[in-house]
């Protein structure tokens, strides 16, 4: 009863952190730059202020699908983004590039994180359905194994998850620190306005990592009870 009330809490707070960032998003998507800069214009200013000339900047089709590709180097900003000359396209295309200068330079929670990612993505396919059997076979047989498969599967992604935060801290702290260095984000206004759509788009991946969390420490009290 006790994972319940902790896990829908925490999903509570996801809707919350959620709707509070598209609500900032939509806020500052509606705040000119003054400099009058499309995301893409940031992006590329960016991207050659850190020596970077061989990363493509993008249009991606949906709404914040904004991300950075280190397999084809490219940097993908949404429609808005993209075009938009507002502090919110500012930040975002920003903080985008932020992870090719991480990139660029090596910087070790990125390189950690992206040598994760082929077992990441094994362990999430099978994660779901591992669970499940293991569960059913516990309860029906005793059999504590393929449980056991699913809790290392879900350690790996939780894992993962929280490797994610210093990468996406990072890639922030660079873009705020670049956009108010370069004058593009110049006025408090705009400054304060770019830190605030950041930091509410690092907290849902805050959220999402404590999630995973309390999920795998779920499963994984199941199975040293049952083996107990």
């Amino acid at each position: 009863m006790s994972y319940w009330i902790i896990f829908g809490g925490i999903m509570l707070v996801s809707m919350i952190v959620q709707w509070r960032f598209k609500s900032k998003f939509k806020k500052y998507s509606e705040t000119p730059l003054s400099s009058g800069m499309t995301g893409r214009d940031v992006a590329e200013k960016m991207l050659h202020d850190h020596g970077i000339y061989d990363v493509q900047i993008i249009s991606a089709q949906g709404q914040l699908s904004d991300h950075y590709n280190p397999a084809n180097g490219t940097v993908n900003l949404s429609p808005e983004v993209y075009s938009g000359r507002s502090v919110a396209a500012a930040a975002v295309a920003a903080h985008e590039c932020g992870h090719a200068v991480q990139h660029a330079k090596a910087y070790s929670w990125l390189q950690f994180r992206s040598a994760m990612v082929p077992i990441v993505s094994v362990a999430s396919n099978l994660v779901t359905w591992v669970l499940m059997i293991g569960v059913l076979m516990m309860a029906f047989s005793g059999n504590p194994y393929v449980l056991a498969i699913g809790v290392a599967a879900l350690a790996i992604t939780t894992l993962f998850s929280f490797v994610t935060l210093p990468v996406e801290f990072d890639a922030s702290r660079r873009a705020l620190a670049w956009l108010d260095n370069k004058g593009i984000t110049h006025s408090t206004v705009e400054h304060d306005g770019a830190k605030d759509a950041l930091w509410w788009a690092a907290m849902t991946y805050v959220v999402a990592a404590l999630s995973s969390l309390v999920t795998l420490l779920y499963y994984a009290s199941m199975l040293l009870g049952r083996r107990d």
